[in-house]
């Protein structure tokens, strides 16, 4: 890799940094690209270099921190013997990411990264398509073997994530959600509503 490469991508580590910091910091009312240029010591020219604008800027993080949590939630997921073990490894895989990236997680449980999200679905989906599709393929598995109720894919997974995401964003929000607790409760809560 020459210098010049080498100093692109310390200047994007630099800018996710500091966005990410600014975001936890500020929230989204002080999300500005001066804020995040100020924080990371970077021109506003670079910073739109690396990333067009705001928004090119949001996409990376949210990527960056989404692969960060699913890489581990996928492994948990594909490494359990039953759909009972995998619901369980899943949920505290989450829930894990929750505990050990309180920033990351509050960016990804945010109106911004909603409405990034919302307005990049398909985009974001087929940048996580390599890590989804062995998932689909396990819940599509577990399905025909009836270990899993016999509903969409898509169902499925809002069935299981849709509690885990609820409790995520309640405990980064009011606080008032004890991750421990969680970790215990809503596995099999959430296996009793899916199991086939």
């Amino acid at each position: 890799m020459s210098p010049k490469q080498q100093r692109g991508e310390a200047t994007v580590e630099r800018a996710l940094e500091a966005a990410l910091f600014v975001y936890t910091r500020d929230g989204e009312q002080g999300f500005t690209v001066g804020a995040i240029t100020r924080a990371g010591a970077l021109s506003p020219g670079s910073l739109y270099h690396h990333f067009g604008n705001l928004d090119g800027l949001v996409h990376a993080l949210v990527q960056r921190w989404l692969e960060r949590l699913m890489t581990p939630l996928a492994t948990a997921l594909l490494e359990a013997d039953s759909a009972r073990e995998g619901i369980r490894a899943a949920v505290r895989a989450y829930l894990d990411f929750v505990r050990d990236h309180p920033d990351a997680a509050l960016l990804l449980h945010s109106a911004t990264a909603d409405r990034h999200g919302m307005a990049h679905a398909k985009e974001l989906r087929d940048a996580q398509e390599a890590r989804l599709s062995p998932l689909a393929a396990w819940l599509q598995h577990r399905i025909a073997t009836g270990e899993l109720a016999d509903v969409s894919p898509s169902l499925m997974e809002s069935l299981i994530l849709g509690p885990v995401v609820a409790t995520a964003r309640r405990h980064l929000t009011l606080r008032d959600t004890d991750l421990d607790e969680a970790a215990r409760e809503l596995p099999e809560r959430i296996w009793s509503a899916v199991r086939g």
